[in-house]
């Protein structure tokens, strides 16, 4: 059977984890040899553990690039800063990926927002595949779209990263005798791209026939069963940050409002003080399986990541999405434009959050949407839709 190395480079946060493991099981299944390469070992490894592969370190950039903006406008702005600025940079990256793929030997090189992988793959001339959100597999064979266009943001700034990334990438090709990229797009796309989510929470706002939408691939992280306060009210499932200025004004409002809160907030369960002291919110010490918690809630609080979203709303329940990054922003904005919640982001800071938790409590197109959603979207399970992007792995090596 073949051997598929499956890397994650960039971006943070547990998804692509769950993303490859999920992956990696399948393929094992199937009889497939596997081997990873992850941007953070030590932080996946309670999610990882079990999974019986090699896993190695990812050559990734670990320097402050200087004179960078400070809010990215487009994926090659964030690329520039991630070892792109400079050729010799990114030739020192694209040296450690083919000195591991030149021990690995794989026969398919599948990236999850990891382009050096892809980069370096193509030097030597192996096949790839990359999945992903739709964050990190733009539009193919055209610019990289504007990531902030409620901003005044200038085309030439916007032409000016990209025909950078181009210029340091092609030097980088040459060096190899690779051919050429024309398109900035491609170098996280490689090969075959297969978008692992849909169209209700593509960041580029992409309608349903302009690509082939696999849906979401990735393993439940697990958790401890859910413990609800007591009493009566409706029950709401929140996954916060302490980082998030407004956390204490919205658990405060969630309480008021007469909730019942299930929180697991990982600065609480690691010591910290509670932000509010309530009856009515219960702090989990440990991680909550999340359908378990889902079930039975009447809304969902987090910062908007897709995985947390989309187990919502694929349980019915409506989104209070508060992001804290960019990725998370497009997402939550997203998803208010088709009725699944609302994005806490176009709140002020001092604003109503009471009234925020009672109209989603309290309007039925919220519940409705979710619903709708659900129906649209559950017919096929996580594994089931994990079997179609192998599937596709399989198809492509086939006809290599």
């Amino acid at each position: 059977m073949a051997h598929i190395h499956l890397a994650w480079e960039m971006g943070g946060g547990m998804g692509h984890a769950g993303r490859l493991k999920a992956l990696a099981r399948v393929l094992l299944a199937r009889g497939h040899r596997v081997s990873l390469s992850l941007r953070d070992l030590g932080h996946t490894q309670r999610v990882l553990a079990d999974l019986p592969v090699p896993r190695l370190q990812a050559p990734v950039w670990l320097h402050r690039t200087e004179g960078m903006p400070a809010n990215e406008a487009s994926l090659a702005e964030i690329l520039l800063a991630k070892g792109y600025l400079e050729v010799p940079g990114l030739a020192g990256l694209v040296a450690g990926w083919r000195a591991l793929f030149d021990a690995l030997e794989p026969d398919l090189v599948v990236a999850d927002y990891a382009p050096t992988a892809l980069l370096a793959a193509r030097t030597l001339h192996l096949p790839t595949s990359s999945v992903g959100t739709g964050f990190t597999s733009p539009p193919a064979d055209r610019a990289l779209p504007c990531l902030r266009d409620w901003e005044e943001v200038g085309h030439q700034r916007l032409a000016r990263a990209e025909a950078h990334v181009l210029n340091v990438v092609n030097a980088v090709l040459e060096m190899h005798g690779a051919p050429e990229l024309l398109h900035a797009a491609r170098l996280l796309l490689g090969d075959a791209p297969l978008l692992c989510t849909w169209p209700e929470f593509d960041h580029y706002g992409r309608a349903a026939g302009e690509a082939e939408w696999l849906g979401p691939v990735g393993m439940p992280l697990g958790g401890g069963a859910p413990a609800w306060p007591p009493g009566s009210g409706p029950r709401v499932f929140a996954y916060l940050k302490h980082d998030y200025p407004q956390h204490r004004a919205v658990l405060e409002a969630l309480a008021d409002e007469g909730c019942r809160v299930l929180c697991y907030l990982p600065e609480v369960a690691a010591g910290r003080p509670a932000p509010v002291s309530s009856a009515r919110i219960a702090y989990s010490s440990q991680p909550v399986a999340l359908e378990a918690a889902l079930h039975g809630a009447v809304l969902c609080v987090c910062h908007a990541s897709e995985a947390t979203t989309v187990q919502a709303l694929l349980c019915g329940v409506p989104v209070l999405m508060l992001p804290m990054r960019l990725e998370h922003f497009l997402v939550a904005r997203r998803v208010e434009s088709w009725g699944g919640g609302i994005n806490g982001a176009r709140v002020k800071p001092d604003g109503d959050w009471r009234g925020l938790v009672r109209l989603l409590l309290d309007d039925e197109r919220f519940r409705s949407a979710a619903a709708a959603f659900a129906h649209r979207r559950g017919d096929r399970t996580a594994l089931e839709r994990a079997e179609r992007v192998v599937d596709a792995f399989e198809d492509q090596m086939r006809q290599a």
